[in-house]
């Protein structure tokens, strides 16, 4: 690190790796959201040999207002729908409408996984699963997948990033295991502020790093 800053992705990803090594984790599994966070996951699925994945949030947004987000749906082995019914009633969100969104999101995780060349998602039922972003700033994205894993069989979920504001990680702090941030800068400012180098990762990139991180996480034939 340069000026209390990260290099790069692939230098906070290893950081993570140091300090997940020291824990005592079982099968781990790293899922990584992407597109940014797939360079530090994989990172850390190299150092600790474990299967890499990419988990995809889709938010559900209210009728005619799409950018005001009701629920997401998050992909997986099992894919989990995570709604807010107070606020889908208030904006009149009907079960129907609720439907169709979930089928549009769903097929579009598809899509991109498609994309990404990915295989079958891994199963998580009692594994440590560690989710791994590049930064979280306002959390929603993240508060989704953890409220999606809570139903997943996970044997412990660790929420992993180089940094965020301490008061969003108290925040998802609740919804896990354990959680390893490298920095809480105060005052925050954004993810990118706190990297030295921090352009937008590629489709590219991510199904090249997906594709390399199956030589340790498949099994050697004999």
């Amino acid at each position: 690190m340069t000026d209390g800053r990260f290099a790069n992705r692939q230098q906070a990803g290893r950081l993570l790796a140091e300090e997940l090594r020291k824990m005592m984790l079982t099968e781990p599994v790293i899922l990584a959201l992407p597109r940014g966070g797939v360079p530090l996951g994989y990172e850390v699925a190299k150092a600790l040999k474990a299967p890499l994945d990419i988990i995809m949030v889709r938010k559900i947004g209210a009728p005619g207002h799409e950018e005001y987000g009701i629920g997401a749906v998050v992909d997986g082995a099992s894919p989990q729908i995570v709604i807010d019914h107070d606020i889908a009633r208030m904006v009149g969100a009907k079960d129907a409408y609720i439907q169709r969104e979930v089928e549009t999101q769903l097929a579009e995780i598809e899509r991109r996984r498609a994309i990404y060349r990915t295989e079958p998602p891994v199963p998580l039922a009692g594994r440590s699963v560690v989710i791994v972003d590049d930064g979280i700033a306002t959390g929603g994205t993240v508060r989704a997948a953890l409220q999606a894993l809570t139903r997943s069989g996970a044997a412990q979920i660790i929420l992993a990033v180089p940094v965020a504001p301490a008061s969003t990680l108290r925040d998802l702090a609740a919804m896990c295991d354990q959680t390893v941030c490298l920095m809480t800068p105060e005052p925050f400012y954004a993810v990118g502020a706190h990297y030295a180098e921090f352009g937008q990762t590629k489709d590219a990139e991510v199904v090249e790093l997906l594709s390399a991180a199956k030589a340790w996480a498949e099994p050697k034939e004999n």
